[in-house]
């Protein structure tokens, strides 16, 4: 049985398509959640118990300690599916991107692209004071991190150290676009809106992830976002993210890798989405499905200090284990749902996280 180890911050939704696949499943993560049993072996970074507090991700996480608690894995995987978070691993055995460095340095990335796509004023900066200089009295302006993901660091301008960039804040819609791709070809499969969280505790003010709707809207951001993956060679399940404001769509970053709105698109979709990113790997892209549902992802931030129950909710992954501590603004589970409408989906969810927050004990 081929073995295939996911590597990154949280395998268990594609862990899951992964053992309804047959895989042999090897999972190295950050997390490892009360309900995740789609494992044949894991090692997780995480040890959660009862009475004690997960700490901070923050604090806990790097990409180093991953590799150190996963190394013998790697050497042992007949493939290697990398997600957030993932380390440097041996691109033989990768089943995705392997150089990646030309998206994921966002300043490399917007100057390759700004010639030819509508992308926000930007630029790379080291000294704040600087910063106070180039603003533009009629613009808004946001700090970014040179790297990372899911909206941690991305804050309005203020006073900030080391490298990092100062771009034009661009208010609108910000929706995102899941890309197929073989390297030559490319299919958009699915559109999204995304949900932002500018009131995490511990984290105010930035633009935190919190989830997505889908499907989102059609046309051509279906086209730019192939065109974006396919000038960067990319092959495998790839995300843009862009904002749309007034019928335009600005590019704000590409996700050479398995996206959140994974789980969405297979409630969505109907399909495998990790099937379809192995062919599509493999040079060999699925047929564009229809969306069949609308669906709904929220990642729910923890309100305050709390210790989390145990709690069996149809649509709620990503459990703690029962009666373990969380902190304030940490992940603290994923809300599913679907429906025939995008309204019908967003009330189910938004019904799951008020029972999900209402069984918290805040300490």
């Amino acid at each position: 049985m081929f073995s295939l180890l996911l590597i990154g911050v949280n395998t268990r939704p594609v862990a899951e398509s992964a053992f309804r696949l047959g895989y042999q499943v090897i999972s190295a993560s950050y997390y490892c959640t009360a309900d995740f049993r789609s494992y044949t072996r894991r090692r997780c970074m995480l040890k959660q118990e009862p009475g004690r507090s997960c700490g901070r991700f923050h604090e806990e996480f790097s990409t180093e300690r991953l590799l150190e608690i996963s190394s013998d894995l790697i050497d042992e995987a007949d493939g290697i599916i990398p997600l957030t978070g993932a380390p440097e691993l041996p691109w033989k055995k990768v089943m995705g991107n392997t150089r990646t460095d030309h998206v994921e340095d966002k300043y490399r990335f917007y100057r390759k692209i700004r010639g030819s796509y509508l992308t926000p004023e930007t630029h790379l900066l080291r000294d704040p004071g600087e910063a106070a200089e180039m603003v533009s009295p009629d613009k808004r302006y946001i700090i970014k991190p040179v790297r990372g993901a899911g909206g941690f660091g991305v804050t309005d301008l203020q006073e900030c150290g080391g490298e990092f960039l100062l771009q034009e804040y661009i208010e609108g819609v910000p929706v995102s676009a899941s890309v197929l791709s073989t390297g030559q070809e490319a299919v958009t499969v699915l559109t999204s809106k995304q949900i932002i969280d500018r009131g995490v505790p511990g984290f105010e003010g930035q633009f935190i992830y919190a989830g997505n709707m889908t499907p989102g809207p059609l046309g051509e951001i279906e086209s730019l976002a192939e065109d974006l993956i396919l000038d960067f060679s990319l092959r495998g399940s790839n995300g843009v993210d862009f904002i749309l404001r007034d019928g335009e769509l600005y590019v704000i970053e590409v996700n050479p890798r398995i996206q959140g709105t994974f789980e969405c698109a297979e409630a969505s979709l109907g399909i495998n989405m990790l099937e379809a990113h192995i062919r599509a790997f493999h040079g060999e892209l699925i047929e564009k499905p229809v969306p069949r549902m609308c669906a709904v992802k929220r990642i729910l931030y923890a309100p305050g200090r709390c210790i989390f129950p145990g709690i069996n909710l149809q649509g709620v992954h990503d459990l703690p284990v029962p009666g373990a501590v969380i902190e304030a603004g940490e992940p603290l589970v994923t809300v599913m749902s679907e429906h025939k409408t995008p309204e019908g989906a967003f009330r189910l969810a938004s019904r799951r996280c008020s029972k999900v927050l209402g069984s918290l004990k805040i300490i």
